[in-house]
């Protein structure tokens, strides 16, 4: 069964994965590797893994080529991650920009660690968008798990506060704060995710915080400028690919986790409750190229 990873890749791996089949058997010509560079560079996979991908195509010309890449693309990438919840209780804070899908990706996370079983409380922490709080509650019915939200503020941590304060008392395993989206640009509202941080250590300290910032994979390269401003001031556990079935740029893991050492944890791979998965690497790479689960490019 072709799983739904496979499926969302298609457009990234259309070109790549017929590119390098066109050379299979033979030694490529200085226009094939050209060819395949561009391809490459437009997956945005960044110039340093293209590089290292166009030298094992010229070492590896023969039909160990696609095992080859393959073992190359996967040494690029950090081990699968653990997305169990192993302290308890943990808040989850979900940030990034505006349009990148923070608040689908909230709801998609509950289901998720509702469906392992977890306690989930949904706080809803985006005050600066009324929708976002309706969306959230809609959501919410449909995870069926608890919501916090106060639309007589606009302050933020007071609704994170309140939020805290009731997943303490019902025992919650998970709590999963969806924050407003905020220009990576903006000082302010960046200072205010560190205030954010600040309070739930302070006042919650038996909470476990993680960090999680959701990037849309059509925005590619930019993404990184965005990754890169929210960690400034705090390093964030992992990302949370969106959009990933509706881009050609889904290569964008690659810098992300070479050049800021950020791992995807999780990726979106449609507009569903159920479309979102736990990322695997050698899925990812598997479905980049064409490969079928467990071929190892064979």
């Amino acid at each position: 069964m072709i799983g739904k990873l496979f499926k969302a890749l298609q457009r990234s791996r259309t070109g790549i994965a017929d590119t390098l089949r066109s050379v299979l058997g033979k030694r490529p010509d200085p226009k094939e590797l050209e060819d395949l560079e561009d391809v490459l560079l437009q997956s945005d996979m960044g110039y340093d893994v293209v590089q290292d991908l166009l030298n094992v195509v010229d070492r590896s010309s023969g039909p160990d080529l696609m095992g080859a890449v393959r073992e190359a693309l996967v040494k690029r990438l950090p081990q699968d991650q653990d997305v169990e919840i192993s302290k308890r209780p943990c808040a989850m804070l979900v940030m990034g920009v505006n349009g990148s899908g923070k608040t689908t990706s909230t709801a998609k996370l509950a289901y998720l660690y509702k469906k392992m079983g977890l306690n989930v409380t949904l706080v809803a922490a985006d005050t600066y968008r009324a929708a976002a709080v309706d969306q959230l509650k809609r959501w919410s019915e449909r995870v069926d798990c608890r919501l916090v939200c106060n639309e007589e503020t606009s302050e933020p941590v007071s609704v994170i506060f309140d939020g805290l304060e009731s997943a303490r008392a019902s025992k919650s395993d998970l709590t999963i704060i969806d924050t407003a989206g905020r220009l990576h640009t903006s000082k302010n509202l960046m200072k205010e995710l560190e205030k954010m941080h600040r309070v739930i250590e302070t006042r919650f300290p038996e909470f476990d915080v993680q960090s999680l910032i959701t990037l849309d994979a059509t925005m590619g390269q930019n993404s990184l400028a965005q990754a890169k401003e929210f960690q400034a001031d705090r390093k964030l556990d992992g990302a949370v690919l969106t959009k990933l079935d509706g881009t050609a740029k889904g290569g964008i893991i690659f810098p992300l986790y070479g050049m800021l050492d950020i791992p995807v944890k999780f990726v979106g791979l449609g507009e569903g409750l159920y479309d979102m998965e736990a990322f695997h690497r050698e899925h990812y790479v598997d479905g980049l190229l064409g490969l079928e689960e467990g071929s190892n490019g064979k």
